[in-house]
């Protein structure tokens, strides 16, 4: 591909991991090799975590534990209200309490496959390790997990995967689990540990003398613009699916921190990388705002299936065994309703494309629980599901115990990000970057149930320890509202308030996402090619033309004002589009959630390039006008040899 849409830059590599020393023992060697800072110094240094969510809650409260000073920030009313509360399937974990054969190497090797051999080993190998120690945390914590008759911990599938290894709370897990994390924050709270900044965003990172010193922040209520200064920042904000508009993401999720920070250095890998979800609620009309995810805990007991027969719109009921199609069990006889999602959606898709799919718009399968209700009863499929049941009903008037649920997939997580070393820092000394806000853990596709398992792990066990050793070298000089990098964020912040007030035009922010969306999943959602690409690359600088000439905010900067902070948001999207599209077209593979139509095997499957493809693709931010510049860390492979992924 010519390099008229970016230009090669240095290589990248990450030099933390101790590859000295094999595998399984490099984390024990990071963290010995690691500086510390003894408990009478932690209280003199500070550090910003901004989000409050699985990875962010536990970060915070842990470094509180710790004795350093932490400024939480978070733009909800409360930290319970982040967006891990809706994760609703599990949290992997290497137990092997069903004693089905799981080990940490299994976890380490099953979450590489599961990303299509497109993630760094060492964090993932760090991650398989550390989680086992989240469950004993979350039990301490007092976390209702589900448990079997005997009072042992119970465990379910998930997707891309052979043994039980998902622990749960009904379809709740996400809830309990950020519960879990609130609770330990809120006790920081109380003993002073942990200063609280509510219904707060952030809209810049400082930067002094090339490293991260604090953020640019404006008080939602009442519309203050401060700045808050710190020895180190963590940025715990999740992942950026909203830039589809509708994604199962709640409407408050956005990428302006990871990409305000982006623009101020830090590299963004594999923003193209971004997951499907197969189970989610089929879109009912051009008013929805959002969608609603269907746990894919579903598919342990649930049998995915369409008619054979085009066009047939029968009750589901009426529609003989012989005359259905259980594509994913008839494709992939050894993984069955549980191959990935990436695997399972692009199925959907694919049967939906010849006409089979179900539903009022043909956009849709089934989802069928009446052979395990046959075979465990009704009282079974409550006890495990039965809120899940209960939602889908509210939502669609139809009761799934008595018909099919209807599926169809639907934008969900993203495995891009600020790229972090083996630390978890980015490439702005000072600047921490954990759980879905990274790229490290996920490679070209996330397993289900194990966002919550990085969150934690991030926030519990990796960070508390790495921060340290960049920590060890301060206290840094102080930092203050008279310093020109803070007086030059803090007016940037406010000139593009200003400016966007100041537009005055006649089309709504929610008009430009919505078109921006729509966009985004028809030309570069569950299947991309060059043409739908570069139709794009094409279209997306003139939404941003208008967008800055036509854009209408109503309201005042000095108060309370969600079209505003719609619009920051907004603008911050329609820039991430524009690389999200540049990454998928320099990628001429296809590997996990990036499908290229362009690449694929003879039946359908996707069809990676390890010769021309096996990096990180870390992108610099450039000044308007220029291209961006893409950085390759190159991805070795020790432990997993490179296969073609076959889950048949």
């Amino acid at each position: 591909m010519a390099l008229e849409l970016f230009t090669l830059g240095e290589p990248i590599a990450d030099t933390k991991a101790p590859r000295d020393v094999p595998i399984g023992e490099r984390w024990n060697e990071r963290r010995f090799r690691a500086k510390l800072v003894n408990p009478a110094n932690r209280r003199k240094l500070t550090v910003i975590v901004v989000g409050t969510g699985l990875a962010g809650g536990a970060a915070a409260a842990t470094l509180g534990e710790a004795g350093y000073k932490v400024k939480s920030f978070w733009y909800q009313d409360s930290p319970r209200r982040a967006h891990s509360v809706a994760a609703q399937g599990g949290i992997n974990a290497a137990k092997n309490y069903r004693n089905d054969g799981d080990s940490v190497h299994r976890l380490f090797y099953d979450t590489v496959k599961g990303g299509d051999f497109r993630a760094r080993e060492d964090n993932v190998h760090r991650l398989a390790e550390v989680s086992t120690a989240i469950i004993d945390q979350c039990v301490a914590q007092g976390v209702p997990f589900a448990r079997e008759y005997g009072g042992l911990l119970d465990n379910r599938s998930f997707g891309g995967t052979q043994v039980s290894r998902t622990f749960y709370a009904r379809g709740q897990t996400g809830q309990q689990l950020l519960y879990g994390a609130y609770q330990a924050l809120e006790r920081q709270m109380a003993a002073g540990t942990v200063e609280q900044h509510a219904r707060t965003e952030m809209l810049d990172l400082i930067v002094v003398d090339g490293k991260a010193r604090g953020i640019v922040a404006r008080n939602l209520i009442t519309g203050e613009i401060s700045t808050h200064f710190a020895d180190a920042v963590v940025l715990a904000t999740g992942g950026y699916s909203n830039v589809f508009y509708l994604s199962t993401n709640a409407k408050g999720s956005n990428a302006t921190a990871i990409w305000r920070a982006h623009k101020r250095g830090a590299l963004f890998a594999n923003p193209c990388y971004t997951q499907i979800h197969p189970t989610c609620i089929p879109v009912h009309g051009e008013y929805q705002s959002k969608l609603t995810l269907m746990s894919e805990s579903l598919r342990n007991d649930g049998r995915v299936w369409v008619p054979k027969e085009r066009g047939d719109t029968r009750d589901p009921r009426q529609i003989p065994e012989a005359e259905r199609d259980y594509y994913l069990e008839r494709i992939y006889p050894s993984f069955g309703n549980l191959v990935p999602r990436d695997i399972a959606s692009r199925q959907a898709k694919n049967v939906c494309d010849e006409g089979r799919g179900v539903g009022p718009n043909g956009l849709g399968v089934y989802l069928d629980f009446a052979e395990a209700i046959e075979r465990l009863g009704r009282p079974a499929i409550e006890a495990k599901y039965g809120n899940l049941f209960d939602m889908y009903a509210q939502i669609t008037g139809e009761d799934p115990y008595e018909v099919p649920m209807r599926i169809y997939p639907a934008v969900h997580y993203t495995m891009g990000g600020l790229w972090v070393d083996y630390d978890l820092q980015s490439t702005i000394p000072g600047l921490f970057v954990i759980g879905e806000a990274n790229f490290s853990d996920h490679g070209a596709n996330r397993l289900g149930a194990s966002a919550l398992m990085q969150g934690l792990a991030d926030g519990y066990f990796v960070l508390p320890n790495t921060i340290n050793d960049y920590l060890a070298s301060g206290p840094f000089e102080k930092v203050d509202d008279s310093n020109p990098a803070a007086v030059e964020a803090l007016e940037g912040v406010r000139a593009q308030t200003e400016k966007l007030l100041s537009i005055n035009g006649n089309r709504t922010t929610a008009s430009f996402h919505r078109e921006l969306g729509r966009l985004m999943f028809d030309l570069c959602g569950m299947e991309r090619s060059e043409e739908s690409l570069r139709k794009a690359l094409d279209r997306i600088p003139e939404i941003r033309q208008e967008f800055w000439t036509n854009v209408r905010v109503p309201g005042e900067a000095g108060r309370f004002n969600q079209s505003l902070e719609h619009a920051g948001r907004v603008a911050d999207f329609i820039e991430l589009a524009e690389l999200m599209c540049v990454d998928a077209l320099h990628r001429n593979e296809s590997c996990g959630g990036h499908f290229r139509a362009e690449s694929q095997t003879p039946d359908g499957e996707a069809l990676r390039d390890d010769e021309n493809y096996a990096y990180v693709a870390a992108w610099e931010w450039t000044p308007e006008g220029a291209p961006p510049v893409l950085h390759k860390e190159d991805l070795e492979f020790e432990y997993v040899h490179l296969a073609q992924r076959s889950y048949k």
